[in-house]
């Protein structure tokens, strides 16, 4: 089991209260139904990200933060004791990490190794506690996209082809010259949108493709890939 220290400003703590802070995360309840929600965060490689809390009850007594799903000791990054805004540390923080007044946690010079789950559990009471999980997500700053086709020259209703968008970015768009490709039954893509795969291809398909990329504040657009479908025997 990983150690806990303390920090305040206010000089040496009293080991009574180490106590009560103890008990407190040693003590296990159901959790209600919670109205708490938190919202999930993007944020650029090396600022800041705010792991936010709304609807938060007005009667907490601690704020714990873990990282990942498990409330397990090990993953404790942090808690926060509300009347006496004590600071104390677990084995999973890192030294970058700071529970808000309001139980939010904030991450400085984040690194796409902060990128995760984390849980947030708050004491109401000494036998009631809410638990609720967000998502950090840490994305570059500076966009990179290529985009690859398995055969620019493929025949219809025998061949099939195979698109992929090769990408830092969050959010992935396809473009069939020039506007949002309308998906068919012949389409698919993968389920983070990295991959177009069209089977069988068929001479509508010809044409101009780009996969248009974006972060939360900038997008850019691949260089174009031109599909050439030549036609079938029976066609000749």
């Amino acid at each position: 089991m990983g150690s806990l220290s303390i920090s305040t400003h206010r000089g040496p703590v009293h080991w009574q209260v180490i106590l009560v802070a103890v008990s407190l995360l040693n003590f296990w309840c159901q959790p209600t139904t919670a109205e708490l929600s938190v919202v999930s965060t993007y944020s650029a490689e090396g600022e800041a990200a705010l792991l936010p809390l709304h609807n938060t009850p007005n009667d907490v007594i601690t704020f714990v933060w873990y990282r990942g799903k498990s409330t397990n000791r090990n993953f404790m990054i942090a808690f926060l004791i509300t009347t006496l805004r004590y600071d104390i540390k677990g084995p999973a923080y890192s030294g970058r990490e700071r529970i808000t007044s309001d139980g939010s946690l904030l991450i400085d010079n984040v690194t796409k190794n902060d990128t995760g789950m984390y849980t947030i559990v708050i004491y109401i009471t000494n036998v009631i506690k809410e638990i609720g999980l967000v998502r950090l997500i840490v994305y570059e700053p500076e966009l990179v996209v290529s985009l690859n086709v398995s055969n620019s020259t493929v025949t219809e209703n025998k061949d099939s082809v195979v698109f992929t968008c090769n990408t830092n970015a969050l959010f992935i768009h396809w473009l069939f010259n020039g506007i949002n490709l309308q998906l068919n039954e012949r389409m698919n893509v993968s389920n983070v949108y990295q991959s177009l795969t069209i089977d069988p291809v068929k001479r509508e398909d010809a044409g101009i493709y780009k996969c248009k990329v974006s972060n939360i504040n900038r997008s850019t657009t691949s260089f174009p890939v031109v599909l050439h479908v030549k036609l079938s025997n029976s066609h000749s």
